[in-house]
């Protein structure tokens, strides 16, 4: 889905659609949002110059550069990973041992998998991980994916028939709009896709489940964090040495939730 119109503050607080037909337009996957698919180019002197070929500006051939000279970008190549954002799962799964074997697993806009890959490795055989998103993406093993808006009725139960009768151990979401660099219209957008986020690890976690959401701060992170509490016995947040140090992006790791 295309963002909101340039100039629309879609949400006026978070919470504020919970209809879904009332909702801004955003597209809700971090495929979009530089933790792009880690696929090598053929050379990076020749990816940027096809960028100014097809006249893309210096900022965007600049972008290209930094994003191929990424130390997290070049590993995720060596290792086999679908994107960058593989090492900040690793990290805050390590830090918070997130995932373990046998567990169920949401992954919300995990396009273009490479969540996904790392829940997927650590939960093992006897593990169920589902994962989500409204663009497509490549079949992963022992990933059950299904394509759509987790907010339509028809993708929800899908969601809900592949759980069965699991309880939920962990919903994650690395959603994020695709940025317009205004942040009177971003970061709204951001607030409301981690808003309907909470929203799904509501109606699915089990008690003591826990929930983890990339955040961006800003306008609504102090009442989304109150929000969190009200649900959660304990929220941390961190932010883990694989994002990018200029950027806003947090995680919040609510743990316990009280159902």
């Amino acid at each position: 889905m295309p963002p909101g119109p340039a100039g629309q503050d879609p949400v006026a607080s978070p919470g504020a659609f919970r209809n879904p037909l009332d909702r801004p337009p955003v597209c809700h996957s971090r495929f979009i949002t530089g933790d792009a698919v880690a696929t090598p180019p053929s050379s990076r002197k020749g990816a940027g110059q096809g960028a100014r070929k097809h006249g893309a500006s210096k900022s965007s051939a600049g972008w290209l550069k930094e994003h191929f000279d990424d130390r997290y970008v070049q590993r995720s190549w060596q290792d086999g990973y679908r994107s960058r954002a593989s090492y900040k799962l690793m990290e805050l799964d390590e830090k918070d041992r997130l995932l373990r074997p046998g567990m169920t697993v949401i992954d919300l806009g995990a396009a273009p998998g490479g969540w996904s890959q790392v829940a997927a490795e650590r939960v093992g055989p006897g593990g169920v991980v589902i994962a989500s998103d409204i663009l497509e993406m490549d079949a992963l093993a022992d990933v059950e994916f299904i394509q759509g808006d987790f907010t339509e009725e028809a993708v929800l139960e899908a969601i809900l028939a592949a759980l069965g009768d699991r309880p939920v151990d962990l919903v994650m979401s690395d959603m994020a709009p695709n940025m317009s660099g205004m942040a009177a219209i971003d970061q709204p957008q951001a607030m409301y896709l981690v808003e309907l986020a909470l929203d799904l690890a509501r109606q699915t976690l089990s008690p003591g489940g826990r929930f983890l959401a990339k955040v961006f701060q800003g306008e609504g992170f102090d009442e989304y964090l109150k929000e969190l509490r009200s649900s959660f016995a304990r929220v941390v947040t961190r932010k883990p040495e694989a994002s990018r140090a200029r950027s806003r992006e947090v995680y919040l790791l609510a743990e316990n939730f009280r159902g």
